[in-house]
């Protein structure tokens, strides 16, 4: 028998599951965090898991893992003291940014100071053309000179190089790592020309100084988490998941970790566009609500949009402009610090503000009795009885409710004059309206109609709020999917293994030849199917995606263009003007022109075989127990009736396809809690997910 975990750390709670293929048996788990060393939890969550099922774990053929360490540590700002070489004379780049205003008429903008401080950047000198060619040799005792300065002065533990036009010609960038590496060889070195290959120096960068700023951090996470596995008997491969839903071996995820950014959330996408798929939705919203952050996906056609840009930690009202830009493969969506853990409080103004700041893990909200005091999201959902103070991970933490009272009613009921069920139902309400502001923003600079698509809601705090949130964005259908609060998890076991790459060479379409077309896509598919055949996936099995990033003559950005699987390149580079023509249609319906057209982008993506859940899964819960659907009643408030409402609280696990329940009614599994306000009717379908059709 194989079986493969499923591991997603987030930052209140790590999602496991175990996944049987021969019985078609998913097993799954959830437990605090470690925000002191996240491995502990890994570990120890696998050990419970594994011992749940009674095996070893030598048993396992894989662990698929995702996290959004590196996606915290950039938000919060905990990353490690990198320094920067930079062309002589650009040493300002990240402070100038793109000079733009990304709203005209707001006068409180604010962008996001850089990673990597002025003093920490160091020119030297050399210059290439655009083209590649060499205008000024690479200083080298410059910059043997600059990185000695960084390491005593600065005490820096990681290097970000980045010179001018690389992309075209990375000589000196890898003259420079070499000499770095031979000569300092415990800095860790990120160039630009490696990690971001393409024009655009600010966010070629950023991206750079993003995964120079992280890898100290990623090395020793993954080196805590190969060696603990290892003394637990493991002997199977470690998968990382990245942000465009593929997965990588440790050791690929250890050179490039920003490419695990959002590597937890993309798994719940995928996840959700499975379920998509199964349930035959090919519009979905896919919307995850954890201890720490709230995130919404797009799925088009059966599958996530995906992007190869996105913005790290947006400091203005989420809007686009004001975060960090990182150029990366990643499925396109938006997240913002609203969760579990999310801290609600007074501000300057006087109202109800709910993060970004979480109590996450340790000390935890305050009915978590570890020592937090702030009041929080769940401990206003305690307060308004929707989750169970002891039915909590079902039974195995209980929560303590006049601690959640206490601290609601110290941070805001009291100073704001208000009593305790008000301020906990505006806490309730401020976070819904917060995460559907972030998504209709995200929706409307992609051309999504949400009323046209379902919601897959999950995470541990999702389906607590999916159904408010689906009413202010008018989505006609919700979904909640069986293991709901661990679907991450279940997301990273139908991952396969990926690499893309980009790489930007300029040239006219009627300069284009066959024999051009196939030298520049060559190393690009040479590079990512190395890095799946050296995972030992064989050569038949790997899966290769071109993409041609293209335009008109004269445009300032680009449309990218699938390409039609063939090895026939004559036929390819006939097809192209009609290729983008279509593409184009779909974004500027009606822009089509007939003028030249050019190529600036090249992307290869290999993929390996989908790993496979079955048609049914059987879920089991560590600890679950009782099989009577109805497990009691609580008394939960709801705004439709304007006070607390006696509800009924049945079992998530002893449901039965075909069963209906109707609102007001609380619906528990192990990880989660769907809440059901008056007036709506919730269906079990074959596969038990939970189908909500909301009126008007």
């Amino acid at each position: 028998m194989t079986y493969r975990i499923g591991v997603d750390i987030g930052g209140t709670f790590t999602d496991f599951a175990l996944f049987d293929e021969a019985g078609g048996r998913l097993s799954v788990h959830k437990q605090l965090t470690t925000p002191d060393d996240p491995s502990r939890a890994v570990l120890d969550g696998i050990g419970t898991l594994i011992g749940s099922a009674g095996l070893r774990l030598d048993a396992v053929e894989a662990v698929s893992h995702g996290t959004t360490l590196v996606t915290n540590a950039l938000i919060e700002r905990k990353g490690a003291r990198a320094g920067m070489l930079v062309t002589a004379g650009f040493r300002d780049v990240l402070d100038m940014g793109l000079e733009r205003r990304y709203d005209v008429f707001d006068l409180r903008l604010a962008f996001p100071d850089p990673l990597i401080a002025r003093r920490l950047r160091r020119e030297v000198k050399e210059r290439l053309r655009h083209d590649g060619t060499v205008i000024e040799p690479l200083d080298l005792n410059g910059t043997r000179t600059a990185v000695t300065e960084l390491i005593e002065r600065e005490r820096i533990e990681a290097l970000a190089i980045c010179f001018l036009h690389s992309f075209t010609n990375p000589a000196h960038e890898d003259a420079a790592r070499r000499l770095v590496e031979a000569e300092f060889p415990a800095l860790l070195v990120s160039t630009s020309a490696d990690i971001f290959p393409n024009a655009r120096e600010f966010e070629r960068w950023t991206t750079t100084t993003m995964n120079a700023y992280v890898q100290p951090m990623a090395e020793r996470y993954l080196a805590r988490l190969e060696s603990g596995l290892g003394a637990s008997g493991f002997r199977g491969r470690l998968y990382i998941m990245t942000s465009s839903g593929g997965t990588l071996e440790a050791s690929a995820a250890r050179h490039y970790p920003v490419r695990m950014l959002e590597s937890g959330p993309a798994a719940g996408a995928l996840m959700s566009a499975h379920h998509g798929r199964t349930l035959g939705l090919a519009q979905l919203l896919s919307f995850d609500m954890g201890g720490t952050t709230a995130k919404g996906a797009l799925v088009r056609n059966g599958a996530p949009l995906k992007a190869y840009e996105l913005e790290v930690g947006r400091v203005h009202e989420f809007k686009r402009g004001s975060g960090l830009p990182a150029r990366i493969p990643v499925i396109d969506m938006i997240e913002i610090g609203a969760g579990g853990g999310s801290i609600a409080e007074i501000d300057s103004r006087g109202l109800i503000r709910v993060g970004p700041r979480s109590a996450g893990a340790r000390p935890g909200p305050a009915c978590y009795a570890l020592g937090g005091t702030a009041a929080t999201l769940t401990d206003a959902n305690l307060v308004l009885g929707y989750l169970g103070a002891g039915s909590f991970l079902g039974g195995a933490m209980a929560l303590d409710l006049p601690a959640a009272e206490r601290a609601i009613a110290e941070s805001v009921a009291t100073p704001l004059g208000l009593d305790l069920l008000r301020a906990a139902s505006g806490i309730h309400a401020i976070v819904n309206e917060d995460v559907a502001r972030a998504f209709r923003i995200h929706a409307s600079e992609r051309g999504f109609d949400y009323r046209q698509c379902s919601m897959v809601a999950f995470g541990g705090s999702g389906p607590l709020h999916a159904l408010g949130i689906a009413k202010k964005l008018k989505v006609p259908r919700v979904v909640f999917p069986m293991g709901a609060g661990v679907m991450s998890a279940f997301g990273l076991l139908v991952s396969p293994l990926g690499f893309e790459t980009a790489r930007t060479k300029r040239i006219a379409l009627s300069d284009l030849s066959p024999t051009i077309m196939a030298e520049n896509f060559a190393p690009l598919i040479a590079q990512t199917r190395g890095f799946l055949e050296r995972a030992e996936v064989p050569s038949d099995r790997i899966a290769i995606h071109l993409k041609l990033d293209m335009r008109y003559v004269g445009q300032g950005y680009e449309i990218e263009v699938p390409l039609p699987r063939s090895d026939d390149w004559a036929a390819l580079t006939v097809a192209l003007p009609a290729l983008f023509r279509t593409e184009y249609a779909k974004t500027f319906p009606l822009g089509v022109l007939d003028e030249p057209l050019e190529i600036l982008g090249w992307k290869a993506e290999a993929v390996g075989p989908e790993p496979s859940l079955g048609e049914r899964l059987k879920i089991e819960a560590v600890g679950r127990a009782g099989t009577a659907t109805l497990k009691g009643r609580r008394r939960a408030y709801f705004a439709e009736a304007g006070d607390y409402v006696d509800c009924p609280v049945y079992d998530r696990y002893a449901l039965k396809p075909g069963e209906t329940i109707a609102g007001p009614a609380l619906v528990e599994e192990r990880e989660s809690t769907v809440v059901i306000g008056p007036h709506d009717l919730v269906q079990v379908d074959a596969a038990l997910n939970l189908i909500a059709e909301l009126k008007g």
